[in-house]
């Protein structure tokens, strides 16, 4: 497989060894029986039910897909090493959850534990959930750092379709990479809900979802992924069982982008333009930014002053506005003139 940068691949390379060994490490089968008693196991129903109500969860809070994915992999492992009550499922996967959300999440968007209880409706108090996520750290020997599904999606989409050989296009409706990555985080999530895949490991379950839209792109799919398969060891007939597993998934799955969304922001804490006759309302209180969001408020701050420049408002003080007459007499940087009153002839 030719990748279009040297280094593009040997950086990918990297990550699919890490993740590779990182999984190696980690990874346990968890494949939930038909319980004998309905109230001392959790079925394989009840445990997709779980991670179910988890999606819908993670989709009103609008938060990280890696979150999502993290949260169901802790799960997975906590499952895997105990034997809980249905009762507690609940608790257990909430708990899951907010250890995900404080390791993926960026500080200012980790809901805190009593917003999380509350647009859960978990029906748990913050006390139970405090206890369960020290059970669920002591049983995990506090490693949560797993290579999910969705690394080794990441990974092996970069470089399959990093390959000149490989056009997004056509059979895609034009989809750039990106669009095309989001469609498949969406097949990945729906399968992770299907207990009959609990047995493929995430760099089996990543790379079946990858090769299907490959074989849609390429009749040679087989050739352009063995570097890959070299690389994480998979065996080619797992892969072809596991790919008729998650066709079989996907076959009433229908993945669509999301729609266009506005983000609306308030990076001043007065308003810099004042227009006649419009009421502001006064700025929502925020946390303290990091500096991702400093320098994106600095942005904005430029992006004022060229407002400011435009309308004449910086020389002018408080006779200065969109009405006035006057031109700037130095410091107006901007090259449009000063906006005039309409005349009607």
């Amino acid at each position: 497989m030719k990748f279009t940068e040297p280094s593009e691949g040997r950086k990918l390379s990297f990550l699919l060894e890490k993740a590779a060994s990182r999984e190696a490490e980690l990874w346990r089968g968890y494949v939930p029986k038909k319980p004998a008693n309905q109230d001392t196991d959790i079925s394989p129903a009840q445990r997709d039910e779980a991670v179910q109500w988890l999606t819908d969860l993670h989709r009103r809070l609008k938060l990280y897909p890696e979150t999502l994915c993290l949260a169901i992999s802790i799960l997975d492992r906590f499952l895997s090493t105990i034997k809980a009550r249905p009762k507690y499922l609940r608790c257990i996967a909430i708990t899951c959850f907010f250890l995900a959300a404080k390791t993926s999440e960026e500080d200012e968007r980790i809901p805190t534990l009593r917003e999380l209880i509350s647009s859960s409706a978990c029906g748990c108090t913050p006390s139970e959930v405090l206890r369960m996520e020290r059970i669920i750290l002591d049983k995990l020997n506090w490693d949560l750092h797993a290579a999910t599904p969705l690394d080794f999606l990441h990974i092996f989409h970069a470089m399959v379709f990093s390959c000149k050989a490989v056009r997004l296009g056509g059979v895609l409706s034009g989809l750039n990479r990106s669009q095309h990555l989001a469609l498949l985080t969406q097949e990945l999530m729906h399968c992770l809900s299907h207990h009959a895949l609990l047995q493929a490991r995430g760099s089996m379950l990543a790379l079946a979802l990858v090769t299907l839209q490959l074989e849609k792109l390429c009749p040679d799919w087989l050739a352009l992924a063995a570097d890959v398969l070299r690389s994480t060891r998979i065996d080619i007939s797992e892969l072809i069982s596991c790919r008729e597993l998650v066709a079989r998934c996907l076959s009433t799955h229908t993945a669509s982008l999301p729609p266009n969304t506005v983000y609306v922001c308030h990076p001043l804490q007065t308003p810099l333009l004042h227009v006649p006759g419009l009421a502001l309302p006064p700025p929502p209180l925020r946390r303290k930014p990091s500096t991702k969001r400093k320098v994106e408020q600095m942005d904005v701050d430029e992006y004022f002053d060229g407002i400011k420049r435009l309308y004449n408002e910086e020389e002018l003080g408080g006779g200065g506005g969109v009405n006035s007459g006057h031109q700037s007499t130095k410091g107006a940087s901007s090259p449009c003139p000063a906006l005039q009153p309409a005349t009607v002839s």
